[in-house]
């Protein structure tokens, strides 16, 4: 007589299991490296958001490395755009009439600037910056070749990958 082989593990039963087995090793070891519990619970949910958010679709041979580069990852993005809210604040207390905008349009900028922030990361910083100097700053090709010690050849080359980048990310926004 045969026995039924049990029903294969759903991915919410895995997930479920790699949070119950890891979430408690994921936030010590978060603690030790920033030194602040309340951060490292906030960044261990954040991993397994984000882990749920990508639909993992198979068991992992190495949680703990795969969760450790997650994690990495969610505190990489978070001081990001840590650093991108200071000089957004430090530029908004330079500018007399952007002082004066409502705190919904402060929130409304700060989330085109997150968005723009998330859509030139994989760049390369000359390109980032080629985008930014273009876009914000309104420099001309020669002048961004002179600030960043290159070409003018070099500028319209970065320009062109950050153009053709963004659209790609606005692409796949959109499936």
């Amino acid at each position: 007589m045969s026995h039924p082989l049990p029903p294969a593990a759903s991915p919410q039963d895995d997930m479920h299991a790699l949070y119950r087995d890891h979430s408690q090793w994921l936030r010590g070891w978060i603690r030790r490296r920033l030194g602040d519990a309340d951060r490292a619970a906030d960044i261990t949910q954040d991993t397994f958001l984000r882990l749920i958010s990508s639909a993992l679709r198979q068991p992992l041979t190495e949680p703990r490395s795969f969760l450790a580069t997650v994690a990495r990852r969610v505190m990489i993005d978070q001081l990001r755009r840590r650093n991108l809210e200071h000089a957004y604040l430090e530029y908004l207390a330079s500018q007399p009439l952007l002082e004066e905008c409502s705190p919904e349009q402060r929130l409304l900028m700060l989330e085109t600037l997150m968005q723009l922030n998330t859509m030139l990361d994989g760049l390369g910083q000359n390109v980032r910056d080629t985008f930014i100097y273009v876009q914000l700053d309104g420099l001309t090709y020669p002048q961004i070749a002179q600030r960043l010690g290159v070409s003018v050849s070099s500028v319209t080359k970065y320009m062109a990958k950050a153009t053709e980048h963004c659209l790609l990310f606005a692409f796949d926004a959109q499936l």
